[in-house]
């Protein structure tokens, strides 16, 4: 027989059981990784926060949602529009629904205990979100923005452009993160021994609208003067803000507000807002859900998280974006 003919054929089966062979662990490896697909849980997750009237929120939730859908997994999410009884419900209705775990920023932080004690009693975890609950022991962990440190960084930029400032405060004393942002305000003025007059204080602002009630009611009642004005969250002072431009008050106003958002931002750099010190809602979900996975993969998380936060000015806009979060 001819050698190169007989090479020439054995080297074409070699080709073919090759070309066989390759296809084969080619669909074993679809296989399994289908197979592992299949098999893998899917977990179901639930969060509902205090108001969903809030792009603070939106951005946060958006970002859980993105990050668990790319792990082939599903977010319910409910809005108690501010209501701590509707709040408690909904925990109950999604306990009902069968979620495998829950992010909670509470309305009311310690009325919502009794929905605490149901999902420990169904055995389903929690994290909690940007809010402090009261009753601790019913979370995994609690991740926040540093709320108090927020109002440090306000009040030492009052503190550098002003005199003996009259104060305006638009807050809720009701939630827990914005009462201690203005705890960390007064605070720092107070261990500077700064003086300062509290004109006026809204304490049921906590959306745009409630603020801007509350500050055009202040306007129409009281005719005291005021060249500060800080929100316990962006909304607050931009509301505040609109209901000063409605009545047409041009003085020297700083208006200072807590989130960083996008709205704010545009204020700052248009020169309407003083300054907003910045939460990073973005990087508050990656962390929240990073350690949602933990939990429910059995391993251990710290008990405590704070998210540092930023004074955004004049002075530093240009680091931000201005149309999005951080």
């Amino acid at each position: 027989m001819d050698r190169n003919k007989f090479s020439k054929s054995h080297k074409g089966a070699f080709v073919i059981i090759y070309s066989i062979t390759l296809s084969l662990l080619i669909v074993i490896t679809i296989l399994l990784f289908n197979s592992y697909k299949n098999s893998k849980k899917h977990y179901t997750f639930g969060a509902t926060y205090m108001t969903m009237d809030n792009q603070y929120f939106i951005a946060l939730n958006s970002k859980m949602e993105e990050i668990i859908d790319a792990n082939g997994d599903s977010l319910i999410t409910r809005d108690p529009a501010q209501s701590q009884l509707k709040q408690n419900q909904q925990i109950i209705d999604m306990l009902d629904e069968g979620v495998d775990l829950l992010f909670i920023n509470p309305v009311d932080w310690s009325s919502i205990t009794p929905a605490l004690l149901e999902c420990r009693n169904r055995g389903v975890p929690i994290i909690n979100v940007d809010t402090n609950v009261f009753a601790k022991q019913f979370v995994e962990t609690i991740i926040l923005s540093d709320n108090y440190g927020a109002g440090v960084q306000i009040a030492y930029d009052i503190m550098k452009k002003k005199t003996n400032p009259k104060i305006v405060i638009m807050n809720h004393e009701g939630i827990y993160s914005t009462s201690q942002r203005i705890k960390g305000l007064l605070d720092t003025f107070d261990e500077n021994n700064y003086k300062y007059d509290i004109i006026f204080r809204g304490y049921s602002s906590s959306t745009l609208n409630d603020s801007m009630v509350n500050m055009q009611k202040f306007l129409d009642e009281d005719s005291s003067e005021f060249d500060v004005v800080v929100g316990g969250n962006d909304p607050t002072a931009l509301g505040a803000l609109a209901a000063i431009q409605k009545a047409k008050i041009d003085n020297d106003i700083l208006i200072y507000g807590i989130d960083g958002s996008p709205d704010a931002k545009a204020m700052i750099n248009k020169g309407y807002m003083e300054g907003t010190s910045a939460q990073f809602p973005l990087k508050m979900a990656e962390q929240s859900v990073e350690r949602a996975y933990k939990v429910l993969n059995n391993e251990e998380i710290e008990p405590l998280i704070y998210v540092p936060v930023e004074l955004i000015t004049k002075e530093n806009i240009d680091n931000f974006d201005i149309t999005g979060w951080q």
